[in-house]
């Protein structure tokens, strides 16, 4: 038995005790030393009251009723004044009933308001009469109403918050299924780019200049394999989250500014060279941010290579006091293919910077090219709103 259930069994018992002290002990004092006596010795009852409520109401009702009653000098006392004190007496009732209102099932709620309203009522027709009667019962009627709607109120709070974070939990779990397929978006789409472009140098050369083509097959297996192992590592973080991946050390399995350089040779291979350039004092980053930045070099550079039609374009990273700042800047066209008929790069863009509070900005640029620059707020820092042109 542990000592919880010890201390419950004991309160109950110094319940009764106490119940039967103000019966024998005080038989000729008033009807509100005994109900001041019975609701003070109800908080014995908290005990039993967590452990088995419907039992707390049991024993509540019993004390409550003996001690308005049960004196031996009753017999001698005006009945509708030795009533006076029921209020105080049942006041421990109601509120053990407005507990089992708000915490058990509906049934047992109904059940333990209509034994108590029975008993209480019928205390009531035994002992009072003419005014005192309709007083009484009207005292009874708003006490038990009042308990009742606190434990109502108290119930609906507590399954509106439970409900709620349920919601939590959905938007959550929405929340994260998005941010995976924006991610798997980006790696196929950006692989899938270069796939295209080297198939179709390949499918040129292949004829002509056989070491070419050779180049551009294994470009193609090498991003294939990339793909498919990216893929892998992301439908296996969705069958089993590992909440210990960080702490043990392990690589992580999305990317950051640190595979910048790799990102580049892989594009250079499409025929675009890039240059990437960092600035500031270079430090780690929040995973956040890190992978936003990432994916927002890497959707600017596929851009680049659909429709920039150049062979050049400047990445910029610099690495502020509050703030993160991704530049990439071409010499092409000027125009993006980008929007929903072409799909949604700079949408996503603009979406996962609105997500992280920065600012982005992408557009021609008046020298020609096209220009897409974020800035990303770094922690402790104040944030700033989303803005794009």
């Amino acid at each position: 038995m542990t000592r919880t259930k010890v201390m419950a069994w004991v309160g109950g018992v110094l319940y009764l005790l106490a119940v039967g002290l103000l019966i024998g002990g005080t038989p000729r004092a008033s009807g509100t030393v005994h109900g001041i006596g019975a609701l003070l010795a109800a908080s014995l009852l908290v005990g039993v009251l967590r452990r088995g409520p419907v039992l707390a109401l049991t024993m509540a009702l019993f004390g409550s009723t003996a001690v308005v009653v049960g004196p031996p000098s009753s017999a001698g006392v005006d009945l509708s004044a030795s009533y006076q004190g029921q209020f105080l007496s049942y006041l421990a009732v109601d509120l053990v009933l407005g507990y089992i209102v708000a915490t058990r099932a509906r049934r047992a709620s109904t059940v333990a308001a209509a034994t108590s309203l029975v008993v209480q009522l019928l205390l009531v027709g035994g002992f009072a009469h003419g005014d005192s009667l309709t007083v009484n019962l009207v005292i009874t009627l708003l006490a038990m109403a009042a308990a009742c709607t606190a434990g109502l109120l108290s119930r609906e709070r507590r399954e509106h918050a439970v409900a709620l974070r349920a919601q939590e939990v959905a938007e959550a779990v929405i929340t994260e299924r998005l941010r995976i397929a924006r991610e798997l978006h980006d790696m196929v789409a950006h692989s899938i780019g270069i796939i295209a472009i080297q198939a179709g140098v390949g499918s040129r050369v292949i004829r002509t200049q056989p070491a070419e083509a050779h180049e551009a097959l294994r470009a193609i297996e090498a991003t294939s394999r990339e793909t498919l192992s990216g893929l892998r590592r992301t439908l296996v973080a969705l069958r089993q989250a590992d909440p210990d991946a960080e702490v043990s050390g392990r690589a992580p399995l999305t990317p950051g500014l640190a595979d910048l350089e790799r990102l580049a040779a892989t594009t250079a291979d499409a025929g675009v060279r890039v240059d990437v350039r960092r600035g500031g004092e270079q430090r780690p980053l929040p995973a956040d941010i890190d992978l936003s930045a990432y994916r927002i070099v890497q959707e600017a550079l596929t851009n680049v290579v659909r429709h920039a039609g150049t062979g050049h374009c400047r990445v910029t990273i610099e690495y502020g006091d509050g703030e993160l700042s991704v530049e990439i800047v071409d010499d092409g066209r000027g125009t993006t293919e980008d929007g929903p008929a072409h799909g949604f790069g700079i949408v996503g863009m603009r979406e996962r910077v609105a997500l992280l509070h920065g600012r982005l900005s992408a557009g021609p640029r008046p020298e020609g090219g096209f220009r897409v620059a974020a800035r990303l707020p770094l922690p402790d820092h104040a944030v700033v709103p989303v803005q794009a042109r």
